[in-house]
């Protein structure tokens, strides 16, 4: 990693996300898992309704053992959303020469000199090389605006939207046009968005990079177009 420099612009979810993440969403978990106790009678006769056997064993405890048990299983998931949460908050730190992507205790840089264009793409911050591809894109709840002025304010060529959208097609199992192995790549890629497997999908987004292939994503639904790698066209 590159040494940070006092002129660097640090952009994250700040201290007030943390707070939310560790003390709110306990609490709405505590309120709802009392407010499910307290449903457990009404809940329990519901056929359709998942843990019937919770319920019921809610409804026969008394007060006093049913409602803390219950405000307490929801408050930790509460605290295990906080967990994921906090492993997925990315934090950007742009500087002159070099910006930093950090997230889940793992960061890289890219380099200035390497970037002809930075632009949000939906949620997700993406970062372009001369040819095209892809050298970021890394999914973030962070304010467009503020993501904006830390890369204008240090000199970065910051663009108001894809400059390759109309070149995207959308990727349907079979079709003509991609290199050798990247079709198989996108299947596993469908897979992993379908079972939310993040990391698996970053993964795979990078091999398709190594074959040329852009990837972006509207809901599960996969687009794709081709860079040139080498200077030849792929």
């Amino acid at each position: 990693m590159s040494v940070r420099e006092p002129g660097d612009v640090v952009v994250d979810g700040g201290v007030g996300e943390l707070v939310l993440m560790w003390a709110g969403f306990p609490l709405l978990g505590a309120g709802l898992g009392a407010g499910l106790t307290a449903l457990s009678g009404w809940i329990a006769g519901l056929a359709w309704f998942p843990f019937q056997d919770v319920f019921e064993l809610l409804d026969g405890w008394p007060d006093q053992r049913s409602y803390p048990l219950g405000a307490g299983a929801v408050a930790l998931a509460g605290v295990a959303l906080a967990v994921v949460g906090t492993r997925e908050r990315l934090r950007v730190t742009v500087g002159r020469r070099s910006v930093e992507l950090r997230r889940d205790g793992h960061g890289r840089d890219v380099a200035r000199a390497e970037v002809t264009g930075v632009f949000a793409d939906g949620k997700a911050l993406v970062l372009l090389d001369a040819a095209g591809g892809e050298l970021a894109r890394e999914k973030s709840d962070l304010a467009v605006e503020r993501l904006r002025e830390a890369f204008t304010g240090q000199g970065w060529p910051w663009v108001d939207g894809d400059p390759h959208r109309d070149a995207y097609r959308r990727w349907v199992p079979g079709l003509p046009g991609l290199p050798a192995g990247a079709d198989a790549l996108l299947r596993a890629r469908e897979r992993a968005i379908e079972d939310s497997r993040d990391a698996e999908v970053r993964e795979l987004h990078g091999e398709l990079a190594r074959l040329g292939v852009v990837v972006r994503d509207e809901g599960k639904r996969q687009y794709w177009r081709l860079v040139h790698l080498d200077g030849e066209p792929r």
